[in-house]
């Protein structure tokens, strides 16, 4: 009996990152009991800590691994702020469009950070996130990432209106963020050229 329970496990843990789901359920269930956040703009932190198994040849954060603190962090923004209910009640689904991180110091083994979260803006289509490492040694930004988080059978607007039960209007987008957006929609016009017969826009 035991083999068989430790051969399922072990082909488990082979073929399917457990540990990832087992963390995104810890952190959704955690973020539930904890006091909601009313404020959809608010700044949502997290504490974390830079772990063995985080690092790489370098002896720094993965920086893979930053993608997905910022996964977990996203969870637990959206679950205080009711964006997860909301797109839950009105048969929508959320899902990363596009992200950019910039690095700018590398956080090291046993470092302790913080990661904060905030919505930016959004329009017909998303919502734009963005996403600080800041190390507790010293304060320093260590990376930021924007996300564009894509609403599917929905839109952002009816998802604001179901939790402020009124029209809400998006805040203004900044410059930086207007030109990550550009950029996004050129690669896109592009690849849709690529993948044209013709060459041609479709």
């Amino acid at each position: 009996m035991w083999l068989w329970i430790l051969a399922v496990l072990l082909l488990l843990f082979s073929n399917t990152d457990v540990w990832y789901f087992l963390r995104g359920a810890v952190v959704v269930l955690r973020a539930y009991f904890q006091p909601p956040v009313w404020d959809v703009l608010a700044e949502q932190r997290r504490s974390g800590r830079v772990l063995p198994h985080d690092i790489d040849f370098m002896g720094h954060m993965n920086n893979a691994r930053y993608l997905r603190e910022c996964d977990f962090a996203r969870f637990s923004l959206y679950t205080r702020n009711g964006m997860f209910k909301a797109a839950r009640a009105l048969g929508a689904n959320m899902v990363v469009g596009a992200s950019t991180v910039r690095y700018r110091r590398s956080l090291h083994l046993g470092e302790p950070f913080e990661l904060r979260s905030r919505v930016l803006a959004w329009d017909d289509k998303a919502f734009f996130v963005e996403q600080r490492f800041v190390s507790k040694v010293d304060g320093f930004l260590s990376a930021i990432m924007l996300c564009r988080q894509n609403i599917l059978r929905s839109s952002p607007d009816q998802i604001m209106q179901h939790l402020c039960k009124r029209k809400v209007e998006s805040p203004e987008f900044s410059e930086e963020l207007q030109h990550w957006i550009s950029y996004n929609n050129a690669s896109s016009q592009a690849l849709k050229a690529e993948n044209s017969p013709d060459g041609k826009l479709q």
